[in-house]
């Protein structure tokens, strides 16, 4: 097959992917026949959940209106779970949704992870990235907050619906995914400069092998969680028993 006709292809299989996000949302804005949204819908997302350095980091994006058939929706082709694009697929969509959408990033620190708990933290850091996105839009229509996950934020007066595995059902979750992912990869790789032999630039603060032989020959720099870096350290670590007793604490350990 011509390599024209195949990135056609390509670029076709990713437009109706993007098309089952774009109407995954569509089904929360519009009910039953009406042409006129019903609510303003913002996604939430986090990164860096099952680390053992970093803060936790959260963010929130309302999505314009996006035609299925647009130069825009061409250019948003690739939207996905930001865990399935490469680092460049990332950071060209980062770009665009920062410049389309109504946006806001935040986090929750080191010491809030070790204080309430990294489930609690990440719902934090939505919660304050939520609050901001909602500052900046007016308040003509309800709010709908589709948040990564089964559990809601605490605290809020908005409707609330968690999606189980929302980067790869929603496309405003999914655009919160990749713009938190680029965002704390990079904060990751300024804070590896300072401490490079836990190698964060690659890892992200994940516990890479590179990352626990370091941790536990150096001891842990004011970046790290106590919490799961203490039980390194001591050898009380077990990855199977640690994810089945906290589940919710604890995401998938990301080898990256």
């Amino acid at each position: 097959m011509p390599k024209v006709s195949q990135r056609k292809k390509d670029t076709e299989g990713k437009l109706e992917s993007l098309r089952k996000l774009l109407s995954f949302d569509r089904k929360h804005r519009f009910k039953g026949r009406s042409t006129r949204p019903q609510c303003y819908l913002i996604g939430t997302d986090e990164v860096g959940r099952g680390c053992l350095a970093g803060p936790v980091v959260a963010a929130a994006v309302m999505l314009p209106d996006i035609d299925d058939s647009s130069e825009l929706a061409e250019s948003l082709c690739e939207l996905n779970d930001s865990k399935k694009l490469t680092a460049s697929q990332r950071e060209r969509l980062a770009s665009i949704i920062h410049e389309i959408a109504i946006c806001a990033i935040e986090q929750a620190s080191v010491g809030e992870i070790d204080e309430i708990n990294i489930l609690q933290a990440s719902l934090l850091a939505m919660r304050r990235a939520m609050h901001k996105v909602k500052a900046l839009i007016p308040d003509m229509l309800p709010t709908l907050i589709l948040i990564d996950g089964n559990k809601a934020m605490k605290d809020v007066e908005h409707l609330q619906t968690p999606v189980i595995q929302g980067d790869s059902s929603s496309a405003s979750i999914a655009a919160a995914s990749i713009i938190a992912k680029v965002y704390r990869d990079k904060l990751m790789a300024d804070l590896g400069s300072q401490h490079p032999e836990y190698n964060w630039q690659q890892n992200k603060g994940y516990g890479s092998k590179t990352h626990r032989d370091a941790l536990k020959l150096l001891g842990m720099t004011c970046h790290h969680r106590r919490l799961f870096s203490e039980k390194f350290i001591n050898g009380a670590w077990n990855i199977d028993t640690e994810e089945n007793k906290i589940d919710d604490q604890i995401a998938d350990l990301e080898l990256v």
